[in-house]
């Protein structure tokens, strides 16, 4: 179980690192298109949420690496659970499709969020 928790945490991790990074510094016409047209109607939105994707990604992490304030790994799987939850609601309130990514790393996050919770020693 522990295996399958830092796997899910690296790749979550990875996935909302990258996102956050490009979210946050890229200039917001090259996020336009690389596809996030939305951040063209919202650019305070896509700076904020990569601010927080990048703060969650290393809440996954460095806790459980150097083992100080272990409470932390549930409770940015829970955050960026979160992050995921609104993600999809504002899609779906634009109509835009081809969120499924968005489901994927809400399970992930919530299953992060739940083993850690129920099994404090990051081994």
């Amino acid at each position: 179980m522990n295996i399958a928790l830092w796997i899910a945490s690296g790749t979550l991790a990875v996935f909302f690192l990258a996102a956050g990074v490009t979210k946050t510094f890229q200039p917001i016409d090259k996020i336009v298109s690389q596809g996030l047209t939305w951040a063209k109607d919202k650019p305070g939105y896509a700076r904020t949420a990569g601010v927080f994707e990048i703060l969650g990604a290393l809440g996954l992490i460095l806790p459980g690496i150097f083992r100080v304030a272990t409470f932390l790994v549930p409770a940015a799987a829970l955050g960026l659970a979160l992050i995921m939850a609104l993600s999809i609601a504002f899609h779906l309130s634009r109509g835009e499709k081809g969120f499924t990514i968005n489901i994927v790393a809400l399970l992930l996050a919530l299953f992060v969020a739940w083993g850690r919770s129920t099994a404090w020693a990051l081994q």
